[in-house]
Formats: C-alpha cells, sequence, structure tokens
C-alpha cells in the first residue's frame, strides 16, 4: 500500500509540473489575444509604476556602486589638539521621564574639559518627566558639572523651537546634540571636536555626523528589522554620499554641529517634520562641508513596539518630502554639479515609493488576470528586469551594509531579507498617507517616538506609559492582507507558481503589520490598563524602507 500510494503522488505530481510546462509553451493561444481598452488601462498604469520603482531600485544599486568606487575618499585622522574649544551640549526632550537619567547620566562622564563644557536640558515635557529632570540637572549641578535646565510652556516650533531657544543662552563654539534614548561615549567630543579644528580644511566643516549603534537589536524580530534598516541608511547611504561628496543629512542627533553654521544657513526651522534633513541642506548649499565618521559610535534604543516604529517612518517620509517641496527647487537652481542634483532629488523623494507600492499592491490581481493568456516570453523580458531592479537592490543594499559591519556574521541576513522586504511593504499603507499628506501641504504636529529604557532582550514596555493605540491603519493593513490571500489562492488555482513568493510578502508583510499593531494596543490597553494616546510621527532625519 505504502508503494502503491508514493507511485500514486509522485505520478500526480508529474502531472501538475508537465500541466505547468505545458501552459509555458502552449501557443493555442498565440497572435489570437489582442488587448482592449480595459486591459491597457490596468497594464499601462501597472508598468509606469513598476518602471518608476525600478528607478528607484537602480539608484539603490547606484549607491552601492559609489560606495565602493569612492571608498578611498574617508577623512583622515586630524592631529592632536591642543587648545580645545568651547562646547555646547544639547538635550532636548519631551515627556521622556524613563530614559532622561541614562543620557545625563551618560553627558556626565564625558572627558572634556568641564570649564570648556556647557550641557542644557532643552524640556518640552508636560508630565511628570520635568521633575525627573529637574531634579537630575540639581544632582549632576551639585556634582560640579556644568549642566542647566531650560523649561518651556509652550512647545512652539517643536523640537526645532526648543534648539533655537537653548542657543540664545548658549556660549559654544560647537553644539553637540543628543536625543533623550542615546548614549554617548565618554569619549564621544575629544574624537569629533579634532575633525573641525584641522588645519588642513577644517574650518570649511560644518557637522560632523557619527554611526548609531543599538542597545536593543535582539530584543524582537521587529527590532532586527530595524537594525537592518537603519544599518543601510547609516553605511551605504551615507558612505557612499560623503564619499563622494554628495549632500547627505543630519540625523537629528549624535553630531557636533559649528555654531556658526547653523546661523549661517538661517537657524532651525520648524516648516517640515524633518528639521535636521532641512537645515543640513541649507548649511551644504551655503557652501559648508559634513564629514561623516561611520568609526565613531553612539547607542541609541530602538523602538519595540509596531505602532512606535510605524509612527517613526511615518514622521521621516512625511518630513523628507516636505524638505523636497522645500529644498529642491533651490538644489536644482544651485551652483553645483550634475551629480549631487540628481542625488538629492533621489534622496528626498524615496519616498514616493511607498504610494506607488500601495498603487501596484492594489493593481496586481486584475493585472494578473488580464495577462492570462500573455505569453512567459514576454513575462521574462519585461517584468523580471523590472521586479530584479525594483525589489531585489533592497537585498543587496541590505547585505552589503552587514557585510562591512560584521563580516563573519553577515550571512545570517539572509533569514532576515524576507522580513525586511515584508515589513517595508507593510508599513507602506501608513507612509503613504505621510506622503500624501506632504504633497497636499497638510500639517501635523511634531511629537517623538517614546522609548522606555529597554536594553537587550529585557524588558517591557506594556506596563509604561506612552504606549500608543493603532487608529483605524492596521484594520486597512490586515484587509490588504485577506486581499492578497485571495490573490495567492488565485494565482496557485491558475498554476502561476512564479508570482506566488512575491505574493506571500505582500501577504505576509501587511498582515504582519496589522496585527501587532492591534495586539500591541489591545495588550498595553486592556491587560494593564494603560492611557495608550493617539501617537504622531517621530522624531528624526535618517529614512527608513
Amino acid at each position: 500500500m505504502y508503494a502503491a500510494l508514493t507511485f500514486t503522488i509522485f505520478i500526480a505530481h508529474q502531472s501538475a509540473i508537465s500541466r505547468y510546462f505545458h501552459r509555458l509553451t502552449d501557443k493555442t493561444f498565440s497572435g489570437i489575444y489582442h488587448a482592449n481598452a480595459f486591459d491597457l488601462a490596468m497594464m499601462i498604469p501597472y508598468f509606469i509604476v513598476l518602471m518608476v520603482l525600478a528607478m528607484y531600485g537602480l539608484h539603490r544599486y547606484w549607491l552601492v556602486y559609489d560606495y565602493f568606487q569612492y571608498s578611498k575618499n574617508v577623512p583622515l585622522p586630524p592631529p592632536p589638539v591642543t587648545n580645545w574649544p568651547r562646547v555646547t551640549v544639547q538635550l532636548p526632550i519631551f515627556n521622556e521621564r524613563y530614559v532622561i537619567e541614562r543620557l545625563a547620566e551618560a553627558v556626565s562622564r564625558f572627558d572634556y574639559p568641564r570649564e570648556l563644557l556647557d550641557v542644557q536640558v532643552l524640556d518640552d515635557s508636560t508630565d511628570e518627566t520635568q521633575e525627573v529632570a529637574r531634579a537630575c540637572v540639581e544632582r549632576h549641578a551639585a556634582q560640579g558639572m556644568p549642566i542647566t535646565y531650560i523649561h518651556r510652556t509652550n512647545r512652539e516650533g517643536y523640537k526645532a523651537g526648543a534648539l533655537e531657544n537653548g542657543l540664545q543662552t548658549a556660549n559654544g563654539e560647537f553644539v553637540a546634540i543628543f536625543d533623550a534614548d542615546f548614549i554617548p561615549e565618554p569619549d564621544f567630543l575629544r574624537r569629533t571636536i579634532p575633525y573641525f579644528l584641522n588645519a588642513d580644511g577644517g574650518e570649511n566643516i560644518g557637522m560632523v555626523q557619527t554611526r548609531w549603534t543599538y542597545l536593543n537589536s535582539d530584543y524582537s524580530l521587529l527590532t532586527n528589522v530595524e537594525t537592518i534598516l537603519l544599518d543601510g541608511h547609516f553605511v551605504v547611504e551615507h558612505g557612499a554620499r560623503s564619499r563622494r561628496g554628495t549632500f547627505f543629512n543630519f540625523n537629528g542627533t549624535a553630531g557636533v554641529w559649528r555654531r556658526k553654521v547653523i546661523d549661517d544657513a538661517g537657524g532651525w526651522q520648524h516648516d517640515t517634520l524633518t528639521e535636521d534633513t532641512d537645515l543640513s541642506y541649507r548649511a551644504q548649499l551655503k557652501g559648508w562641508k559634513f564629514l561623516y565618521l561611520p568609526q565613531i559610535e553612539c547607542a541609541s534604543e530602538l523602538p519595540v513596539d509596531m505602532n512606535g516604529f510605524k509612527s517613526q517612518q511615518a514622521r521621516w517620509a512625511k518630513g523628507l518630502m516636505q524638505t523636497a517641496k522645500k529644498i529642491l527647487p533651490k538644489v536644482f537652481a544651485a551652483d553645483v554639479p550634475w551629480h549631487v542634483k540628481a542625488e538629492a532629488f533621489f534622496h528626498l523623494t524615496a519616498n514616493i515609493s511607498y504610494p506607488l507600492m500601495v498603487l501596484l499592491s492594489t493593481m496586481l490581481l486584475p493585472v494578473m488576470i488580464v495577462r492570462f493568456q500573455q505569453g512567459w516570453l514576454q513575462m521574462l523580458l519585461i517584468d523580471l528586469p523590472l521586479f530584479l531592479a525594483s525589489t531585489c537592490s533592497i537585498s543587496s543594499f541590505y547585505l552589503v551594509a552587514q557585510k562591512e559591519l560584521r563580516p563573519k556574521t553577515w550571512w545570517r541576513t539572509f533569514l532576515y531579507m524576507p522580513f525586511v522586504m515584508a515589513t517595508g511593504i507593510g508599513i507602506s499603507v501608513r507612509n503613504t498617507q505621510a506622503v500624501i499628506e506632504a504633497i497636499l501641504g497638510k500639517k501635523s504636529e511634531f511629537a517623538r517616538t517614546p522609548k522606555f529604557k529597554i536594553e537587550g532582550k529585557k524588558g517591557t514596555f506594556a506596563k509604561k506609559s506612552y504606549a500608543n493605540k493603532a487608529g483605524w491603519m492596521p484594520y486597512a493593513e490586515v484587509l490588504l492582507g485577506l486581499y492578497f490571500s485571495l490573490t495567492v489562492v488565485y494565482a496557485i488555482a491558475n498554476e502561476n507558481y512564479p508570482t506566488v513568493p512575491f505574493l506571500l510578502l505582500f501577504v505576509w508583510g501587511y498582515l504582519y503589520t496589522g496585527f501587532m499593531s492591534l495586539g500591541q494596543t489591545y495588550f498595553a490597553h486592556l491587560r494593564f490598563g494603560v492611557n495608550a494616546p493617539e501617537m504622531r510621527p517621530a522624531a528624526s532625519g535618517a529614512p527608513g524602507f
């Protein structure tokens, strides 16, 4: 019986393969099928969207090329410093009672001359963070640390307004900025400031950005994905742009500015949600040079809840599109090389891929039906190159970053790549809303992503305040996931097997982000009774997926 059953399964399997091969090579409908108006109405937008996505995908390949082509264009170690300048350290916070003490403690360990240091805690908090931060400042001041507490009763300009307000009383020639969830090393200033003082061109340097590392990378699948996403930005994007000599951005934290540059570029402005990128481009258009120092690391805490991560990504997407509308006309009119203008365009408009991704999502099933009788050769010659350009570039981009950072264990990233791609698809709905709001000029409130002092694999955010509710967005994501589940069923029923792995990315991406958002909100709000206000996008300047 076992032999008979095995033989039956084998015959059925062979029959399925034969039918599929016959489908690929069958020429019954060759020369009969002619596209009608409905077919063209589906296929023309489909290929336009796919080609635009492919263009941005090819740009990722170009960044990888620049990264290696200009690998020798890295800053040389600066000479020793004899006369250290005065430095102002700004710590902008808003309702960060879990992490402000950790940040202040890290800054108190700076091995920089105390008489040349000026630390400002810029607190816009509206909760008990005020008492926590004020007590923390008083304790460190009593121990001899030159630290002051500045609290605003209004949040005009949000983070940009707090930074600008702090500059009114700042005495430093240079300004270092750290968000509440960062932990700079004691030698941070001694390693970054010398680049500004280098006799060989140091006077032209306006900003120095260091590379982020992460305290809780292994906390969950989500934080592992976030690590890969941000490493791609900090290794390949920043690396390629800085080596090639094109414009790149300050990431809002873990960097040092020359005070004169901030004033020369027009100061901090809050008409975009990425004030850091906005100021970066205005400064570089003034002729100031930026340095990226990946060898200097600054530890930070990643968002551990899906809603926080989605809000963070939405803020970056909206802010960069706002900055594109504001800055790109100035870049195109500036007397800078064409490759600088081209890179600025791709950098600031990259998030347009999210609305296109959602549009592509909704078109896949009808296009699959329309193209049912089209030849496999056409799909091989047209669809495959576009697919490789628009999607596989993502894998190469992030794999290169991991290989540069972790040469011995980078191959493990292959296991995470389906999750990275699926997560990028999953957050596309929220980011699409953000991009459309930016294009239409709709303003939104600036707020940070709450952090919960979670380090390593320990700790939880469920019992802590600042948890957020999901809103209606996760339901749309779940519906899209179910829609793609039906698309997978249709593809299998019609023996369109090559599309199934690609479609499963959409299923997993939308269902994962949707159910995680709903589930985390449920546990945080119902089981623990935590107040869960609506979260707005978070602060920083690094693009995401």
